[in-house]
C-alpha cells in the first residue's frame, strides 16, 4: 500500500471515529434532554445543581467540550458557574477545564493535520487563521485577550503552525486567566449594571474591543516586528 493511500486511509478512520464521537455525545446530550439546558441559564443552573457533589466534574467537562468539541457558548457556562459557586470558585473550576480544553484542541491540530482540523472547523475557517497565525504568532496573545474572535478555532489551527507547545500553553494560561476572571466577575452585571450609566460602560467597552481586534487584524506584520525587536532587545 502507497504512503499518499495509507495517510488518507488514516484521515478517513479519525474523520469516522470524530463523527461517531461527537454524534454519541449529541444524542447522549439530545435524549437526556441536556442539549435543550445548553442554551438556558436557568435550566442549565438547576440541572447541575440537581447534580450534587458531582456538578463541580460535570462544570469542568463541559467547559472542556466547550472548547475543543461542541459549539456550546463559553460566556453562558461561566456565568452559569458563578451563579451556582461564586465568581472566584467558577474561574478556577472554568480555567480547569479551558486549558485542558485548549490543550486538546491544540493536540487535535498537531497530530492529526490540516485536513482533521478542516473538517472540524470548516475548510475556509482553517485557511484563514492557519494563513493568519503562520505569520502572527505575537498577534496570537492579543487575538486570545480580545473577545469576539474565536478563540476554539485559533487554538485547534496553532496546532497546525510552528507554534511549541510551551509558548501555547503559557499564552493560554496568561490570556484565559484574564478573560475567564473578567467573565465571571462582570457577566453578573454587579460590578457594570446592564442599565443606567453601565450602559455607557458597557458600549464604550465593545467600541474599544471593536477597535482593538480591528488594528490586530490590519496591522499584525507590524505587531509581530515590534514583539520581537522588544524580545530580543531584552534577550
Amino acid at each position: 500500500m502507497s504512503k499518499k493511500r495509507k495517510t488518507i486511509l488514516k484521515i478517513l478512520l479519525v474523520a469516522f471515529l470524530l463523527c461517531l464521537f461527537f454524534g454519541a455525545i449529541f444524542i447522549i446530550l439530545y435524549f437526556t434532554g441536556w442539549w435543550e439546558k445548553l442554551n438556558s441559564v436557568d435550566k442549565l443552573k438547576r440541572a447541575i445543581l440537581d447534580l450534587g457533589i458531582y456538578g463541580r466534574v460535570f462544570f469542568v467537562f463541559l467547559q472542556v467540550v466547550q472548547v475543543a468539541f461542541l459549539p456550546i457558548p463559553s460566556p453562558l457556562i461561566v456565568l452559569v458557574g458563578s451563579l451556582i459557586y461564586g465568581p472566584f470558585q467558577s474561574s478556577l473550576l472554568s480555567l480547569a477545564g479551558i486549558l485542558l480544553g485548549s490543550a486538546i484542541a491544540f493536540f487535535i491540530g498537531r497530530v492529526f493535520g490540516k485536513k482533521v482540523v478542516a473538517f472540524m472547523v470548516g475548510k475556509d475557517n482553517e485557511q484563514k487563521w492557519s494563513e493568519f497565525l503562520s505569520n502572527a504568532k505575537y498577534s496570537f496573545v492579543l487575538m486570545m485577550l480580545l473577545p469576539l474572535f474565536p478563540d476554539d478555532i485559533l487554538c485547534m489551527v496553532a496546532g497546525l503552525t510552528d507554534m511549541s507547545w510551551t509558548f501555547f500553553m503559557v499564552t493560554q494560561l496568561f490570556t484565559r486567566t484574564i478573560g475567564v476572571f473578567v467573565m465571571s466577575y462582570l457577566g453578573g452585571g454587579e460590578i457594570i449594571p446592564y442599565h443606567g450609566w453601565g450602559l455607557y460602560v458597557w458600549f464604550a467597552l465593545i467600541v474599544f474591543s471593536a477597535i482593538a481586534i480591528y488594528l490586530t487584524t490590519k496591522y499584525n506584520k507590524q505587531i509581530e516586528s515590534f514583539i520581537y525587536k522588544l524580545f530580543k532587545r531584552k534577550n
